[in-house]
């Protein structure tokens, strides 16, 4: 249980290695951004999934409750953004110049495996975090 997460906290720190030449990208070309709300509403989610990924990999490295509430917090954004846990595995395509199919086949196996990892999350966060209540305590 604790190595999957510790996994989970090196799949965090990939993206935010990934991440960290789109946000270059996004602080030298700052004065040419696009002002509509759209375009400000998501490079302000994307830093806030930068910054939040490192908290997620330090919380979910120590098997911490907090870890995994941020994990929680980020699987909107991770789907409205496209930032998943081994949307690495995509690049393969481009590597190995296969075309769109095979990148369509990667693309779907990550948004899979991030459900699952979601899924994986909340079944460890009852069975391990959360405090197990007794029937008798209710009575009491």
């Amino acid at each position: 249980m604790r190595l999957t997460f510790k996994l989970f906290a090196l799949l965090d720190l990939i993206c935010f290695l990934f991440m960290s030449a789109q946000i270059w990208t996004i602080l030298t070309l700052f004065a040419e951004l696009k002002t509509d709300t759209f375009s400000i509403v998501k490079v302000t989610l994307t830093f806030l999934i930068y910054l939040s990924l490192l908290a997620s990999a330090a919380g979910q490295y120590q098997f911490k409750k907090y870890g995994m509430i941020v994990y929680y917090i980020q699987f909107p954004f991770r789907l409205f953004l496209l930032v998943f846990s081994i949307g690495f595995i995509t690049l393969l395509s481009e590597w190995l110049n296969t075309g769109p199919v095979f990148f369509s086949w990667l693309f779907r196996l990550c948004v899979v495996a991030e459900f699952f990892r979601l899924y994986y999350t909340i079944l460890s966060y009852k069975l391990f975090i959360r405090p197990k209540q007794s029937p008798v305590s209710h009575l009491e």
